[in-house]
């Protein structure tokens, strides 16, 4: 699929997890127990609000009874409705990379007065570094090519106003997954500063994975990076932000059901 391709398409399928509502294919009642919270898309926020309730009914699959909802902040007054709807006390679960200016400022702002619990985000999680691991595992494996040989490049956002929490946390995470997958050189490399995707992306051998760096895939991860790749003429397999690997919404799931048994206790 070609970048401008890529940014035209967007998965449109009937949420059926979203806010304080459920559709005909849920069943729960009762007050909303947590959030999941993503930047969403500011210039088109409807599709970026259907991706998330998508991935939010995956998360609530492995809930059982506890009631969760979503929101993206860019979809006017969608958060604000979403929070009206919970349970005094209840989760917010970032679904963002870093605990930088989106979760602790932008966020923070849109949640004060409110009686609830922040968590950390996504990307902070643990276990997501061996969730990615497994994904770039399996890519390797289906391109058939030996670990040893293969390159990762870690496409990340990175920040253009300076604020270094979105750069160090996508380094941070690089170091654990070279860890993880020792055999490997990983690349990390930026959209909004310096390096970037394209300079990076250009010298790396045929024998490279693109592992975004993102939540959801949103214009950044399906047009910004995809673009970029294509420039450097990158022809190696393009993996999905976190949000669609394998794994990630039962670990979304975990760390919420813990944060709601540590309430209790």
């Amino acid at each position: 699929m070609k970048a401008d391709e890529a940014c035209g398409a967007m998965c449109l399928s009937k949420p059926t997890c979203q806010g304080n509502e459920m559709s005909e294919a849920g069943s729960l009642s009762g007050t909303v127990q947590a959030l999941i919270v993503a930047h969403g898309q500011p210039s088109n926020p409807a599709p970026a609000e259907a991706a998330l309730a998508e991935v939010c009914t995956r998360v609530q699959a492995r809930l059982g009874s506890v009631r969760i909802g979503s929101a993206t902040m860019a979809a006017p007054d969608r958060l604000e409705a979403a929070l009206d709807g919970l349970a005094e006390g209840a989760l917010v679960y970032p679904m963002f990379m870093s605990d930088g200016w989106f979760v602790r400022t932008a966020l923070a702002k849109r949640l004060e007065g409110r009686a609830v619990e922040v968590l950390a985000p996504l990307g902070l999680d643990p276990s997501l570094v061996g969730l990615a691991a497994a994904e770039v595992g399996q890519a390797v494996e289906r391109a058939g090519w030996l670990a040893a040989d293969t390159h990762i490049l870690l496409a990340a956002h990175g920040s253009g106003r300076g604020r270094p929490q979105a750069a160090a946390s996508a380094r941070a995470f690089a170091q654990k997954l070279d860890k993880a997958l020792p055999n490997a050189g990983i690349n990390v490399a930026f959209l909004e500063e310096p390096p970037f995707v394209e300079d990076i992306a250009r010298p790396m051998p045929a024998r490279s994975v693109c592992l975004p760096f993102f939540a959801m895939d949103g214009d950044h991860v399906r047009c910004d990076v995809r673009h970029a790749l294509n420039q450097a003429a990158f022809t190696g397999p393009f993996l999905p932000a976190f949000a669609h690997c394998d794994g990630v919404p039962a670990m979304i799931a975990a760390t919420i059901g813990a944060g709601l048994s540590q309430r209790k206790a």
